[in-house]
């Protein structure tokens, strides 16, 4: 068994690396914790707080932004509507995940379903990034409500198991013909309110364990580390959409599948 302290810094490195990516953090964290032979029980309340540093990467990167969305507010119709895209895009999720969070949380421990919508995601990304629609619309801040609405009601494809909350974004993003890089911007933007009410409803049911948490450098070293790498993913990956597309991701996401799917079936992983 690794020390907790190294255990953290890996979980706060899946974190942050995963977070923005389409491939499922919370499958990624799940298997890593799996791999690392770590209590589950006992680290997910840690999980639940290291969230926190991937929001507050996105809201550091983008806040001279964000901050001149929130002056302009009161007299800057187009401000206004950028917010209210975000916030019409995030109601979807935030109904379903309110009504069927607890069912569809039981399923995050089903290795077989996770290594199946992994395979399955890394197919639709390497599918639309071949045969995506024409492009459209190109600014993330501009889109039209309708627009904004399609991409939510995609989001809550990632409430099944190893789906991705941004892959999810991303592709129903593009099927309405926004730009990849504007699609992963949006993305980018939507994870606020995503997250941060995922991770109040998770903080609130886990809230004895926070309580009782003594292990406090450990949780601020999975904090920092998932700022940092967060941080670095949220820079970077635009300009790798720009240029890859995300086929890559398509292909890791079918190569870790198949990878699960190798350990489930010889009995490693159950």
């Amino acid at each position: 068994m690794l020390p907790d302290w190294l255990n953290a810094i890996i979980l706060g490195i899946v974190e942050g690396l995963t977070e923005f990516i389409p491939v499922s953090s919370t499958a990624m964290l799940l298997l890593s914790e799996r791999a690392l032979g770590l209590n589950v029980d006992k680290w997910d309340a840690f999980t639940v707080l290291i969230q926190l540093g991937a929001i507050f990467a996105v809201v550091a990167l983008y806040f001279q932004r964000l901050w001149s969305v929130a002056l302009r507010l009161p007299h800057d119709p187009n401000a206004r509507r950028f917010v209210l895209s975000v916030l019409v895009a995030f109601f979807p999720a935030m109904v379903l995940g309110a009504l069927l969070h607890d069912k569809i949380e039981k399923l995050f421990t089903t290795t077989w379903v996770i290594a199946t919508t992994l395979c399955i995601g890394g197919v639709v990304l390497l599918l639309i990034d071949r045969f995506k629609p024409a492009p459209m619309r190109d600014d993330a801040m501009r889109l039209p409500l309708s627009t904004s609405f399609w991409i939510g009601v995609f989001q809550c494809l990632a409430m099944i198991p190893g789906t991705s909350r941004s892959g999810a974004t991303i592709v129903g993003a593009m099927l309405q013909r926004v730009e990849k890089r504007a699609a992963a911007e949006f993305s980018f933007f939507l994870a606020i309110p995503t997250m941060a009410g995922a991770f109040v409803w998770d903080a609130y049911k886990h809230r004895a364990e926070l309580m009782h948490m003594d292990h406090v450098s450990t949780i601020a070293i999975g904090f920092v580390v998932s700022f940092i790498v967060g941080a670095f993913v949220v820079k970077t990956l635009l300009d790798f959409v720009s240029h890859y597309g995300f086929g890559p991701f398509g292909w890791a996401r079918i190569l870790i599948g198949l990878g699960v799917f190798g350990l489930y079936f010889s009995h490693v992983w159950a």
